[in-house]
């Protein structure tokens, strides 16, 4: 996903709230959070319920970027060719959590938030377009179990179109600009050898992974973790823009998204968890493990 549009942000002007709270609306901005002293995640209601915040308790910086609706950690995905315009690009059946390049927000139809937990069910919008698109919709949970952050995404399709194997986003993730170095095993690698490290640049590049996890960290080795099992991923894509030195929240982010080609067809249903946490490498590293041999949380 790219990005294109301006957003006010809360976390520029300090604003915190109780855990599973609403926010009042800042601009395009209405936040639900989940807080169990450990971590903090946050969705805007206005966004299709699509997270955007995520921090540990108490901190006053999030890690995630929402410059716009094509940012946000969130569902996006990939059909045929459809004649749509994004800003003069061609593009393609594309509906996404978020909402539309230029600021239209996407609809939720059921949403629901108590103590560790969240449920919401979203109408997409075309990225390019911006008409909702009726025959989809998805659904996401989001829990918290001590340092994690566990998500169940779904989409389903209703549609008549048999739209040809795309690359799909599982799930597109932005993060701050300040995590620059993308860590990773590669499938060449030796059980003992370390991760590598990726600097990635625009437009995107591709990277082979061994195990289904990333972790974006900033130069003092501290970051944000991503796993996702259970799927079959050994593919990631990735890239880094400038944008505005002076404002974090605006152009400058890091993107990765691990990626599964898929085809979506008639009848077709999607399912998939991804799990997040904050902390150094070896932490994060510790966490996954864990999850991935004990299938705990």
């Amino acid at each position: 996903m790219k990005s294109s549009l301006s957003a006010i942000t809360l976390g520029a002007l300090g604003i915190f709230l109780p855990p599973s709270s609403i926010a009042e609306p800042t601009g395009n901005e209405t936040w639900v959070f989940l807080d169990n002293g450990k971590i903090r995640i946050g969705v805007n209601r206005n966004a299709g319920a699509a997270i955007g915040w995520f921090s540990e308790s108490g901190r006053e910086e999030n890690i995630l970027n929402r410059f716009d609706y094509g940012r946000y950690v969130q569902q996006s995905w990939y059909g045929k060719r459809d004649d749509s315009d994004w800003n003069g690009k061609p593009w393609r059946w594309n509906p996404v959590q978020g909402g539309n390049w230029t600021g239209l927000g996407a609809r939720l139809s059921e949403f629901a938030s108590e103590k560790n937990l969240l449920t919401a069910s979203t109408i997409p919008r075309h990225w390019a377009s911006g008409e909702e698109i009726t025959d989809v919709e998805f659904t996401q949970k989001i829990q918290l179990y001590g340092d994690i952050a566990i998500i169940d995404f779904t989409m389903r399709y209703s549609g008549e179109e048999t739209h040809p194997i795309q690359d799909q986003e599982l799930p597109a993730v932005f993060v701050d600009a300040r995590y620059s170095r993308l860590h990773y095993l590669h499938p060449e690698d030796q059980g003992g050898d370390p991760p590598r490290v990726a600097e990635p640049d625009f437009p995107n590049e591709r990277l082979k992974i061994r195990e289904p996890w990333i972790a974006w960290l900033d130069r003092d080795d501290r970051g944000i973790g991503v796993l996702v099992p259970d799927i079959e991923l050994n593919t990631v894509t990735c890239y880094r823009t400038a944008g505005d030195p002076n404002n974090r929240n605006k152009g400058a982010c890091s993107y990765a998204a691990p990626i599964k080609r898929i085809a979506v067809t008639p009848g077709f249903e999607f399912q998939y968890r991804a799990y997040l946490t904050i902390g150094t490498l070896a932490e994060i590293r510790h966490r996954f493990h864990k999850i991935q041999t004990d299938k705990k949380p």
